[in-house]
């Protein structure tokens, strides 16, 4: 497999608005954890390895486990993620796959878990995320 277009290069104005958006996020209240968790579990639904492998690596540097990395795609069935993390992980799956809805009670457990300004950082991190993931399997962006 070889790396298609360079976006970056192709259209660097474009993909620097893209890239405002992920300065944005990193400059919110939001934790490292979250952000994490958020980036790891969307790229694992959409099959980005790409952001994957960064992504984990990232988390790791910050002090996740490789516990929780591993068991991320199952955390409906393990102890090791808080009420706010499984509201965020919620979250993240429903906007992640939008085609089914975000339902009203997740939408409504998060804004009580998480607050107004703290859930719109959250939806726009998710966004963002989806947005680097269809530009990495897009030009199929190689791991490593």
């Amino acid at each position: 497999m070889a790396t298609r277009i360079k976006i970056d290069q192709a259209e660097p104005a474009g993909y620097k608005a893209i890239l405002g958006l992920e300065k944005f996020i990193e400059s919110t209240p939001l934790t490292a954890t979250h952000k994490d968790l958020i980036k790891i579990r969307a790229s694992q639904i959409n099959g980005c390895a790409f952001c994957i492998d960064m992504h984990t690596k990232e988390a790791r540097k910050s002090g996740e486990t490789e516990q929780r990395i591993y068991a991320l795609n199952a955390w409906r069935d393990t102890p090791f993620f808080t009420k706010e993390e499984r509201t965020i992980l919620a979250l993240t799956e429903e906007v992640t796959l939008i085609s089914n809805h975000v339902k009203d009670q997740t939408y409504q457990e998060a804004l009580e878990a998480l607050g107004e300004t703290y859930l719109a950082q959250v939806i726009l991190a998710i966004i963002t995320i989806n947005a680097w993931n269809r530009i990495g399997i897009t030009t199929q962006l190689i791991p490593g």
